[in-house]
């Protein structure tokens, strides 16, 4: 066992990636009230869920069909020909209200806030002062005076509180009693249609708009994480509503097949969409992951982070990246993966070569026919058609103990139904690497 991989430069790291190849070891997972529960929680048991992990210290559902009858795979055949319902609770609402609301948001995201229209969504980072990502939420703004941050995998709260303890902005910041459930699949408008009417079909892409599902009142966004075309879900009052609202959906969604599911991770590495704590987090830079169009070169205003980022580019556009490592997307052999992978799969520049590198984000796509994945390379390896080897568990290598090729290729891997910002500028010529 390989406890320690020091062939891999994390001499940009203050605190390195835990590369140690250690497989499942299973364990049983301890259900306590040191870890919230969502108003969904016991629903999704109803439905089948026999795994969770936990996500912004909330227990969260991540399988619902057993492995011996297709498990994740089969999961994902629900989502790309019919309709899937995913208990997302995890992604925890934070309120920014006030006067100050909009000043204060775009104090701490990089893009400009104010060129966000109340009821329209936007995913957005935020950074700490080093540049590194905190955080990549959709971000809502209910009103003029009112904006949700719908996170992902960080106590965002805190970190928001903290701001304005010095700062003193006229806002109020807490988390909210709304949970959300993303709709997601190619018959997600007909369902969608059916729940509020035929106003849904005319929600643009990050739009919003209120309404009432089962009685209950909601905000929707035509958003996900999967590329399909999808809708959220989020609903006031939550853990009053929540079998309420959850067993409307269910109704209405028997005549399109729909099939309770767990985030399809497989779906969303096709799209090229990042998770934050897999394939960024702290000390990542956004123009290590594809993310340099969040950071705009003619935002006047301040923000957390600003001169650490624009630093950033200029050392990258001089030739002198302030980063070892950079996210690309690999095609791979090897048997077909059809699951999480339980550890950052190591990648060599030879074949027998020294790990250099390691896999964040893997799993097979039915439609290419080929293992995805994606993952952090030394700049030197990132150029499209570069050749990597990657080392696989035995269960997925096409020859125990050795590694398997791969190659260094576009993301996303392949066109998305529902296209996310990343895509819309590559197709305009406007996704720039820095």
């Amino acid at each position: 066992m390989n406890y320690n991989v020091p062939s891999v430069d994390q001499s940009d790291r203050r605190v390195p990636i835990n590369l140690r190849q250690s497989g499942p070891t299973p364990v049983e997972t301890l259900i306590d009230t040191r870890v919230r529960k969502s108003p969904y929680w016991e629903l999704s048991m109803q439905a089948g869920c026999w795994r969770a992990s936990v996500y912004n210290r909330m227990y969260h559902p991540r399988g619902y069909v057993p492995r011996e009858e297709g498990g994740m795979m089969a999961e994902y055949d629900a989502l790309v020909n019919d309709v899937t319902l995913w208990n997302v609770a995890v992604e925890r609402q934070i309120q920014v209200k006030g006067p100050d609301a909009e000043a204060f948001v775009n104090y701490v995201i990089t893009r400009d806030a104010t060129k966000i229209p109340p009821m329209r969504a936007r995913y957005v980072i935020l950074c700490n002062e080093e540049g590194g990502i905190l955080n990549d939420p959709v971000l809502l703004r209910i009103a003029e005076d009112e904006f949700w941050f719908s996170l992902s995998d960080t106590d965002l709260m805190l970190w928001l509180q903290g701001v304005n303890v010095g700062r003193r902005f006229d806002v109020d910041i807490a988390e909210i009693d709304v949970s959300p459930v993303q709709i997601q699949g190619p018959k997600s408008v007909d369902l969608m249609v059916d729940l509020v009417g035929p106003a849904a079909r005319d929600i643009p892409s990050y739009g919003l708009m209120a309404s009432a599902v089962g009685g209950c009142d909601v905000i929707i966004s035509q958003t996900g994480f999967t590329g399909e075309k999808g809708y959220e879900i989020y609903l006031r009052d939550a853990t009053q509503y929540a079998e309420q609202m959850w067993t409307a959906v269910l109704e209405a969604g028997e005549r399109h097949n729909l099939k309770v599911v767990a985030p399809s991770h497989h779906r969303r590495i096709a799209a090229g969409i990042l998770s934050w704590g897999q394939d960024m987090d702290f000390e990542t830079l956004p123009f290590q992951v594809n993310l340099a169009y969040q950071v705009p070169r003619k935002k006047a205003a301040d923000y957390i982070g600003k001169a650490a980022l624009e630093a950033a580019r200029d050392r990258l556009e001089a030739g002198d990246p302030p980063f070892t490592h950079k996210l690309v997307g690999m095609k791979l052999a090897g048997k077909p993966i059809d699951d999480y992978a339980p550890d950052f799969w190591l990648i060599s520049a030879i074949e027998g070569g020294e790990p250099i590198g390691y896999v964040t984000s893997p799993w097979y796509s039915p439609e290419l026919g080929t293992n995805i994945a994606m993952g952090h390379v030394p700049m030197s390896l990132t150029e499209l058609g570069t050749e990597l080897w990657i080392h696989l568990p035995d269960e997925y290598a096409e020859t125990p103990g050795e590694p398997v090729r791969a190659e260094v290729v576009e993301m996303p891997f392949r066109p998305s139904v529902n296209p996310n910002q990343r895509e819309l500028l590559k197709q305009k010529g406007l996704d720039a690497a820095v």
